[in-house]
């Protein structure tokens, strides 16, 4: 358990993660939304992805030719901290507009895969 920890706080830790982690918290996403909001490129994206997966803290599931990311429940169950954190994070202006930035991109169409429509 305590390794288990010190892998959680140490993605979360990392800027990119965390503001991937606030999008996933509020709804489940695929790579082309991610990046679209983060403004990085899909191996950058794929990259922490990995690195949330390989730690519990998301979970993926294909549908058709998209892989959805989202936040895996019994993670943030075992260790409520994480949603605290996420829900603290989401109140800073940089994860706000990430927020905000993904829901004007799906209104203005911006965004083309599965999970957006």
């Amino acid at each position: 358990m305590e390794k288990e920890l010190l892998n959680i706080l140490k993605a979360l830790a990392d800027e990119s993660r965390l503001r991937i982690l606030c999008l996933l918290n509020r709804k489940d996403l695929c790579v082309c939304e991610i990046e679209a909001v983060l403004k990085t490129s899909q191996s950058n994206i794929s990259r922490h992805l990995t690195k949330l997966k390989d730690r519990g803290l998301i979970i993926s599931e294909k549908q058709a030719q998209f892989v959805i990311h989202k936040i895996n429940k019994e993670m943030t169950e075992k260790y409520p901290f994480i949603l605290t954190i996420l829900n603290q994070a989401s109140k800073v202006d940089k994860y706000k507009s990430d927020l905000e930035n993904l829901k004007d991109m799906k209104v203005r169409g911006m965004i083309s895969c599965k999970s957006a429509k």
